[in-house]
């Protein structure tokens, strides 16, 4: 017999935490493909038996409702009452003001891997191509030290920052890992990837570039 109980009547949503876990890494984990799988659903999948079982790649119901318990566990996952739908619209068109939600100052930008911005809130644009421009020269000089950074510091993050001369950040890098695609949040002050709005960022992203909509 299971030790788990599922509650009935409730919806999976990734957290902002399992959205950020999520996108945070291109390394394969049953935690974060599973939370992946959630981000390419057209809605917020009922909990149940064989949603956990599709979620989680797995036909063990006691490994899915394990898998289950680990992301409730960490805070990556949530129960919400009634089922929820990505942001309505066009991407290009919502991105901006789902960016201007995760950053303090309003100064936020999306960069894809060449190095060109897909959407800019609180940026010139010559700035928005400069801090795009340099997001790319980033990822190239983590991917080159990536062994340093990972097995000698022992830092899995691949963020990266400028800062002031008390450590804190003035320019933030964080990339985005969506299917075969990596992007890049640029944030100036602090980010608020603690909210909902992240969770909807992610999810917009995660329909438009995985090929969800399951």
């Amino acid at each position: 017999m299971s030790a788990y109980k599922l509650v009935e009547g409730l919806f999976l949503l990734p957290t902002p935490s399992g959205a950020y876990y999520a996108i945070a890494s291109n390394e394969e984990e049953r935690a974060r493909k599973f939370l992946r799988k959630l981000l390419q659903s057209a809605k917020t999948p009922e909990l149940s038996i064989e949603q956990l079982l599709r979620l989680s790649d797995v036909d063990d119901e006691e490994k899915a409702l394990e898998l289950l318990h680990h992301c409730q566990k960490l805070g990556w996952v949530q129960g919400v009452d009634e089922a929820l739908s990505p942001p309505a619209g066009v991407l290009e068109e919502t991105l901006p003001d789902l960016l201007k939600h995760v950053s303090e100052s309003g100064k936020v930008l999306l960069a894809d891997d060449q190095g060109f911005y897909l959407a800019s809130e609180g940026f010139a644009h010559e700035t928005a191509e400069e801090l795009s421009a340099l997001s790319a020269e980033i990822a190239t000089v983590h991917n080159r030290r990536s062994g340093l950074i990972r097995n000698n510091l022992g830092m899995a993050s691949h963020a990266w920052a400028i800062v002031d001369a008390y450590g804190h950040s003035q320019i933030g890098f964080w990339p985005v890992f969506i299917g075969a695609n990596r992007f890049v949040i640029a944030i100036a002050g602090i980010p608020h990837f603690n909210r909902a709005e992240f969770v909807n960022l992610i999810w917009a992203l995660s329909i438009r570039y995985s090929g969800g909509m399951a």
